[in-house]
């Protein structure tokens, strides 16, 4: 057990809460505040946490992939997303995808991200996606959750553990945030290139191929 959820320190996001559902409602209100990027910001707002992940730590590899249904997905081999037991024997997840980003999402000199526009967390990506499935595996366990617009649909899905640790994050990018060309892998080529500590790999299964950006 890791003791009561109320006591537990708030680093990035309130334990407290697992779905805010008016933060949601806001970023769904002012897409293009958000996403001023249209898909390509929410790619990098994904790939942000795996170059956190990479950080200190060597041999960090992510692997962006461009799925033929319109979909996104961004897999990284870090130490996955902080998971705890409260004091009822509940599974928990931090609440990265339905609550803001303490750091990032109200702060005036949030970091840049590569394409110019400011950093403001996952919730983003999940408040402007159809449909969004975080799979975990850490080295206590792994799960999925499915999320629609933000808000979680499922539980916490237990899968088998691989051996192996890391996040994978897959999309699809609300219908006004997709139009025909709006993902362009030159672009994301760009973006990603020369990442501190972190070997980005893109896929198009669009029918571009598979290339290494750094």
């Amino acid at each position: 057990m890791d003791g009561s959820r109320s006591d537990w320190t708030n680093t990035t996001h309130d334990w407290a809460r697992e779905v805010d559902l008016a933060h949601l409602a806001r970023i769904r209100r002012a897409p293009q505040e958000f996403a001023p990027g249209d898909p390509g910001h929410l790619v990098l707002e994904v790939l942000a946490y795996a170059v956190d992940e990479a950080s200190g730590r060597p041999g960090g590899r992510c692997l962006i992939t461009l799925h033929d249904d319109g979909s996104v997905s961004v897999a990284d081999n870090g130490r996955g997303t902080d998971t705890r037991v409260d004091e009822r024997g509940r599974t928990v997840r931090k609440p990265v995808m339905a609550t803001k980003d303490l750091r990032f999402f109200d702060a005036p000199d949030a970091e840049r991200l590569p394409d110019g526009h400011p950093r403001r967390g996952m919730s983003v990506v999940a408040a402007l996606s159809e449909w969004l499935i975080h799979t975990n595996r850490r080295r206590d366990g792994a799960w999925s959750r499915r999320y629609e617009h933000g808000v979680p649909v499922t539980g916490l899905i237990p899968l088998d553990a691989d051996g192996t640790t890391g996040t994978l994050v897959r999309f699809l990018p609300a219908g006004p945030l997709r139009p025909p060309g709006s993902l362009s892998p030159e672009d994301l080529t760009r973006w990603t290139a020369n990442r501190p500590g972190l070997e980005v790999r893109l896929d198009d299964q669009r029918g571009a191929g598979d290339r290494p950006v750094r």
